[in-house]
């Protein structure tokens, strides 16, 4: 769930605890069929081998001869003899491209796991490159806005409003693709993929988002999986409107663990020593930009947007520390504005990345089409976790007055798909950690990989050398951790940073991994 994908994810209402089956029109349609794609160099400076193609794929896959949207699509083709076929990347959102994802895999894979996989990455329909691309509303970031707790009716009407505005904005522009861009159609999208590759089967990679469009996959097609590993993994009994909730209590923990943390590093920060301390200074941080926004863009709801990241990976702490302790201590906004810039302000891609946020999680599944369950739900919840509480329900509300008629979700339990391979943190805030349990238990044979006491989203690939040991055995040959309790494997969690001194870039290796990692993941679609 900002300017890039978590998260994420969010959360739906349907009857508590219950899910229905996979939709009829949802079922699996036949074998597809895809011309093959035509491969043409689009290197990099940092991933020069990468190529590019695109594939056109029906805008209604109820109608397949009807009207066709376009797919942009990357990989990093296999070097080695032994081929084991495609492996799809996704970094989730929904709304996330997936492009660069490719060459970062690629290349944080070990040199002789990588080398066996054609790494393909993808735009989703409606997302970057891919054509139509959504963008309901670009100015709909700008700041400042409306200070995101409505404490008062008028804060209160400035915030409908703008969710209204951006639900009608979707309406006039995409009418004539909103009703097709879900999860079901982007996992329909990825079986005209595996046949466009000529593969009879696909192997799968998926972060945050990525891991239920994997699961709903799994579900249409477990005949066409071959291995799939999930990492940070969606509740799928709460899409949406539910899990946006969790996400809310989670967030607040991880950000009271950074207070804590920028608490232990009072010899750099000079905030205090007692993390209760801290928090009242972040909050009066908070307050102060509400009267006077830092940099005349800084305002309260912006301030969120920033640190909002920091829940996603601790690996951004010290900036975002630093930002801190500048404005407090030394009534210095330069810092802040510059993480603002950094993490929460909205770049060219994030009308587009949030547009399909909004289409995919709204069309999905059915929300509270009554403004008084969503305040009453909201204000219980910013009494136990005040951080993000109401920035994340005005980040979702266009919900409440979609111009769509909701799906039905879908039922994941599966037990006629290969063993899947699952990772989580126990602290992940983004997609917190019963997400993990939930599916691990629907989805037979699967098995699940902790990082104890990690709070990091994204947890593979990212720096923790043990999650990757498992993760490149499974990509092998297969190998599983073979556990008999709710974990399969544990593994420890990553060290958490270490401050930074004023101005410094430098970072450890596994950090910088990180950072790249969580930038290409996103923080919020």
């Amino acid at each position: 769930m900002g300017k890039r994908a978590t998260v994420l994810c969010g959360a739906a209402l349907v009857v508590a605890g219950t899910l229905t089956a996979v939709p009829a029109e949802a079922s699996a349609p036949p074998t597809a069929t895809a011309a093959p794609l035509t491969w043409k160099k689009c290197g990099t400076a940092t991933y020069p081998t990468l190529q590019c193609a695109s594939l056109k794929v029906p805008l209604d896959h109820t109608a397949p001869e009807g009207r066709k949207i376009t797919l942009a699509l990357s990989r990093l083709p296999h070097t080695a003899k032994k081929y084991q076929g495609p492996l799809l990347v996704n970094p989730g959102g929904p709304g996330g491209s997936g492009l660069a994802l490719a060459g970062f895999v690629a290349s944080a894979l070990p040199k002789k796991v990588a080398a066996q996989y054609d790494i393909v990455g993808f735009d989703p329909r409606g997302v970057g490159r891919s054509r139509p691309a959504l963008d309901c509303r670009p100015t709909h970031f700008a700041p400042v806005r409306p200070d995101s707790v409505p404490s008062t009716p008028w804060v209160e009407r400035a915030n409908l409003l703008r969710a209204k505005d951006f639900a009608r904005a979707c309406a006039e522009k995409h009418a004539d693709v909103l009703p097709y861009i879900d999860t079901v159609s982007a996992a329909r999208d990825l079986d005209l993929i595996r046949a466009a590759l000529g593969a009879p089967r696909i192997n799968y990679f998926g972060y945050s988002y990525g891991t239920y469009l994997g699961a709903v996959y799994a579900k249409l097609f477990p005949q066409r999986v071959r291995r799939a590993v999930l990492d940070s993994v969606v509740d799928p009994t709460g899409v949406w409107y539910d899990d946006n909730l969790a996400q809310d209590l989670a967030f607040d923990d991880r950000h009271r663990a950074f207070l804590t943390w920028v608490a232990r590093h009072d010899r750099t920060y000079r905030l205090g020593t007692d993390p209760a301390r801290v928090e009242e200074r972040w909050y009066a941080l908070r307050t102060a930009l509400a009267r006077t926004p830092a940099g005349g863009v800084v305002g309260p709801a912006e301030l969120e947007d920033t640190f909002l990241p920091g829940g996603y990976y601790d690996g951004y702490w010290p900036q975002l520390a630093e930002a801190f302790a500048a404005y407090v201590n030394d009534r210095d906004d330069g810092p802040l504005t510059k993480a603002y810039e950094r993490f929460g302000a909205a770049d060219e891609a994030a009308g587009n990345g949030y547009s399909v946020y909004a289409a995919v999680q709204c069309r999905d599944a059915a929300w509270p089409r009554d403004w008084h369950r969503w305040r009453a739900d909201n204000w219980a919840a910013h009494t136990k976790a005040p951080f993000m509480t109401w920035n994340n329900a005005w980040y979702n509300a266009p919900c409440a007055f979609w111009p769509q008629k909701p799906l039905a979700p879908v039922d994941v339990t599966n037990d006629k798909v290969p063993p899947v391979l699952l990772f989580q943190a126990t602290g992940d805030a983004a997609t917190p950690y019963q997400g993990a349990v939930t599916v691990h238990r629907r989805l037979a044979g699967s098995r699940l990989v902790v990082e104890q006491g990690g709070g990091n989203h994204a947890v593979t690939l990212g720096g923790n050398t043990c999650l990757d040991r498992h993760l490149a055995a499974y990509l092998t040959d297969g190998t599983l951790p073979r556990g008999s309790a709710e974990a399969d494997a544990t593994c420890a969690a990553s060290p958490e940073p270490k401050p930074a001194p004023a101005k410094s870039t430098k970072a450890t290796k596994a950090t910088a991994r990180g950072i790249d990692l969580h930038d290409l993941v996103g923080f919020r679609p």
